[in-house]
């Protein structure tokens, strides 16, 4: 091995040979495992959260392939309708061209360029990750197998009156010309106005004042409604008002919805341009009145004079003559919420348009068949409801329930070009046919069409095909193999259905709606299955402060500038690579050269995954820090040092590992490590279970650096160093074997570095000529297979040593005690020093007289003498274990004022520690709700805590 650990050289070999050698494909052997990733957009980049994300995802994958799953982690891509008809437009905006100079087929073909192009980019990335995914098997949403899936789906749909077309207020982006899902819409505060505006009574000398912050589409209103408790304006319901600048009357009319202590009491209703007016308008069955084109201009619904204005524009037209009408009452500042679209930053417009709906709602069709409540949405709620599917952290299912107990019928059709065409065609009287193609359309229509027929220029919303994603990715619907364009078998049904349901889909809260319950319906309804057996949420990744990521902060990090490090003179261009903006990338830079005047370091992959996993909590929203990052990294050199350390003192023929066939450990040092490897392995195993990686990595991280680097290397070394060769001989092999062990179980976090040493381990046993019954179970029979091939280790593959367990334990307190009083009384390391033990009991003496020459090896002590009870003590600085008092003597060594206060120090550490004991157990709630093993342990706890803290003040009083 390196003397160093460089994690680039690592990395840059290990992820193309297993991909090439096939080591991330099923083994079609075990239990079927399954994880299906979240297809990201095909336009996208890696960011913080794909890499959060995809690292559990990972994490899972490699470990149950390792406990012998039969495992698939099925990977693709998302067409992105919206975002690549974009990128591609704007293309051809640089040429001064449009898509409509182009027509639609050259342009689509225009699209699929690109995307061969370029829409590779997030999944190298991903890759550059170590993501251990089945990359023959990758599908994208477009491609034929997945789009006859979202054909067959359509079809059988409609044709069982679960699809329909219909005028419904969707939201619409006037920039793009398309209306966009709920999930494409931002919410953003802006600074606005609040305008109130009277609307006289016909007939009266009366009037009502509503207020507004969007004036303009008052040309639109249908009714004004006030509460029908509202004692003010009772004797007004059912009379009209002439509305301002129109010439029209409209009702007041009474309904629930108006809030009467807010504001006036009076709502303007225009059910065209707002969803919460349209609810009122269908309740009272008002006409709504459409006042926008799809371009957001003012139309021919409106008065002559405000025509052809834009929304904004119209705007100022309307209050300047509302003002000179009289009929402006008050105009404030307002904080509102604007709805923004993510693709175009276009004001969203609530707009009619005849779309295509999912029924979702209906109980029953005309027909008498069911509709959609009944055929889609309740199965996937009982889903839930049943625990077939559960939800981690469990309260997402309640957010899963809720939103489909108020469920609204789903938009599916998108005004674009690229994407998956609605199979769907018109005949010159508007009659709809619907089918494969126009021949199928034809052949299931229930009469002749009239004329010829136009296919719908419509495309499906791309939330649609990704509903299918657990299904159609298999190979659904075809019955056998399925190609993709280079001949090669990527899926097929008849044999992959075993991978249905997946285990777990690993997803943020953010598309719990949008995706997550939706493949849960289409799944119930297509396959009869439920789509996963649990839902992991993950946390969203925030900055260090906890404020979320974002460009205009200047806070993003872009996951592989962690991995390969930001050098600042100049800043690398690679750093920015999703920072296509001057002034944001500046802002970056700014912030970089802030926190670290030298540069990001390279902290490479392993170190960011390992600090994922510690992040990997059941919390929101998580912080990254990239120093913690940095301290993975310190985690990982620990491991290769220690490696290096093993190697060096085991891997040799001369070592005499090869003969401890059927041999028990020798030392209790090595039944001590292996009995706390036990218990570390069943922590993980439990914690892969219940997905608290948080606790997994702390579990692994404390074995790994506290007690086998830490302690076992140096409990290790006077076996390594004595005359006793079958003590040397079994410390060396269980050095390799623990080390073996170890790199197992963290393969799933760090897979590059426990690849790279596991090679190196294996080597050794392969030379040492082990017998197969004498080798890790796990082992590979060549040294060149990998590790990803082996058997994750368990806690019931090593023997417990309770009594081992004790021995090192005390052995350890001792060294520690003395350690410490080196380190606080500043006396040098490698200076001899006398060691005198008093008081103890039987135990203590027979472990002094056992572990005598490891002490005085360790502790860099002379032999240990006790003083003899009655005997006068010399002045001395203690450390306590027990009844036993460890003394060195201060003659020559150690101020005496200086160990004074260090007494008055650790006693009042350990009055702290009792008073929280005390706390604990001084509530009754504690008492009575913890584990009664939890509660034993704190009483033992305040019990040895307070030997301690006697035996301190007797040694404080004895230096006066």
């Amino acid at each position: 091995m390196e003397k160093s650990f460089e994690p680039a050289q690592i990395e840059s070999t290990w992820y193309a040979r297993w991909e090439a050698s096939g080591a991330f494909r099923p083994s079609g052997q075990g239990e079927p495992y399954c994880i299906l990733l979240p297809p990201p957009n095909v336009t996208g980049t890696l960011h913080m959260g794909h890499a959060f994300q995809q690292t559990v995802m990972d994490m899972l994958v490699r470990y149950h392939r390792m406990r012998g799953f039969n495992t698939l982690w099925q990977v693709g891509t998302d067409h992105a309708g919206i975002a690549t008809q974009k990128i591609v437009e704007n293309q051809l905006a640089v040429e001064e061209k449009t898509r409509h100079d182009l027509g639609r087929d050259a342009f689509v073909e225009r699209v699929w360029q690109w995307k061969e192009e370029s829409g590779s980019t997030i999944t190298n990335q991903m890759r550059r990750i170590g993501a251990a995914a089945d990359w023959s098997r990758e599908r994208f949403t477009m491609d034929e197998g997945l789009s006859a899936a979202v054909r067959k789906v359509f079809i059988d749909w409609y044709r069982a009156g679960l699809i329909y077309r219909g005028n419904r207020l969707v939201n619409w982006d006037p920039l793009l010309g398309t209306a966009v899902s709920d999930l494409e819409v931002n919410n953003v505060e802006r600074d606005g106005h609040m305008w109130s505006i009277r609307y006289p009574v016909v007939g009266s000398d009366e009037s009502l004042v509503v207020a507004t912050t969007r004036p303009e589409t008052m040309l639109g209103d249908v009714a004004v409604a006030v509460h029908p408790e509202d004692e003010r304006y009772a004797h007004l319901v059912g009379k009209t008002l002439k509305l301002p600048l129109t010439g029209r009357e409209i009702p007041v009319i009474a309904d629930d919805y108006v809030d009467k202590d807010f504001g006036t009491g009076c709502v303007k209703i225009t059910p065209a341009h707002d969803f919460n007016d349209y609810a009122i308008g269908q309740r009272h069955k008002l006409p709504p009145i459409t006042i926008f084109t799809l371009d957001a201009k003012v139309n021919d619904n409106a008065p002559e004079k405000y025509r052809g204005l834009d929304r904004y524009d119209a705007r100022k037209a309307v209050l300047a003559d509302l003002e000179a009408l009289g009929l402006l009452v008050e105009t404030k500042p307002h904080k509102l919420q604007v709805p923004v679209s993510q693709r175009s930053d276009a004001v969203i417009e609530p707009m009619l348009t005849d779309q295509w709906f999912v029924d979702l709602t209906s109980d029953v069709q005309k027909d008498g068949r069911p509709g959609g409540r009944k055929a889609i949405t309740e199965p996937a709620l009982d889903a839930v409801r049943s625990g077939d599917i559960k939800f981690v952290p469990e309260n997402w299912s309640t957010t899963y329930t809720q939103w489909l107990d108020n469920i609204q019928d789903w938009c599916i059709s998108r005004q674009l070009w690229w994407g998956h065409r609605i199979p769907a065609w018109y005949d010159e009287a508007g009659n709809i046919f619907v089918g494969e193609d126009e021949a199928d359309a034809r052949a299931h229509a229930d009469a002749a069409p009239v004329g010829a027929l136009r296919q719908d220029d419509d495309v499906l919303d791309t939330w649609f095909s990704s509903a299918l994603w657990p299904f159609s990715t298999l190979g659904w619907p075809a019955g056998g193999p399925v190609k993709n364009e280079r001949g090669e078998v990527v899926a097929n049904w008849d044999q992959d259905k075993i991978f249905l349901p997946s285990a777990v889909l690993v997803t943020g809260f953010d598309i719990i709606f949008f995706w997550v319950a939706r493949m849960v319906m289409a799944t119930k309804y297509f396959t009869g299955q439920i789509p996963f057996r649990e839902v992991y949420i993950n946390a969203i990744v925030r900055d260090a402060e906890g404020q979320k990521m974002s460009k205009s902060k200047g806070n993003t990090l872009d996951p592989l500038d962690l991995i390969d490090g930001i050098a600042l003179e100049p800043l690398v261009e690679k750093s920015t690579r999703s920072l296509l903006i001057p002034q944001v990338r500046t802002k970056v830079e700014k912030r970089i050269r802030k926190d670290y005047p030298d540069g990001i370091p390279a902290i490479g992959t392993d170190a960011l995954r390992f600090t994922f996993a510690a992040l990997g909590s059941y919390s929101r929203t998580i912080n990254f820090d990239i120093k913690r990052a940095e301290g993975y990294k310190a985690f990982c050199n620990k491991l290769w040092n220690a490696a290096r350390f093993v190697l060096l003192n085991a891997g040799n023929e001369e070592s005499g590992i090869g003969n401890r066939e059927n041999q028990k450990p020798v030392t209790e040092a090595e039944r001590w490590i292996l009995t706390h490897l036990s218990q570390t392995l069943t922590k993980v195993e439990e914690h892969f279970r219940t997905y608290r990686f948080d606790h997994l990595a702390q579990a692994l991280y404390e074995f790994v650096w506290n007690e086998y680097c830490d302690w076992f290397l140096e409990l290790s070394k006077p076996a390594l160093n004595g005359d006793d060769a079958g003590a040397a001989a079994s410390t060396r092999h269980t050095l390799l074997v623990v080390l073996e062990a170890v790199l197992r179980a963290l393969h799933p976090v760090i897979p590059f570095i426990t690849e790279e040493i596991y090679q190196e381990v294996a080597k050794v046993f392969v030379r040492s000529s082990m017998s197969a019954k004498n080798s890790p179970a796990s082992l590979p029979d060549s040294s060149t297979k990998s590790i990803l091939q082996s058997t994750y280790p368990r806690g019931t593959d090593f023997a417990h040593d309770d009594a081992a367990t004790a021995e090192i334990e005390w052995f350890k307190a001792v060294l520690s005690g003395l350690r410490r009083i080196r380190s606080e009384m500043n006396i040098a390391p490698g200076k001899t020093i006398p060691l005198l033990l008093a008081d103890g009991d039987s135990g203590d003496h027979a472990r002094v007289a056992k572990f005598a020459a490891q002490i005085a090896f360790l502790a860099r002590t002379e032999a240990p003498q006790w003083i003899e009870a009655g005997r006068a003590e010399p002045a001395a600085a203690a450390a306590v274990v027990g009844t036993l008092r460890v003394l060195i003597p201060l003659a020559g060594l150690i101020d005496l004022a200086a160990e004074k206060a260090r007494l008055a120090r650790e006693i009042g550490r350990i009055e702290v520690e009792i008073k929280k004991c005390e706390g604990k157990l001084g509530n009754a709630s504690f008492v009575a709700n913890a584990p009664a093993e939890v509660v034993a342990q704190e009483r033992q706890r305040i019990a040895d805590w307070n030997t301690t803290l006697g035996a301190l003040r007797e040694q404080a009083q004895k230096l006066g």
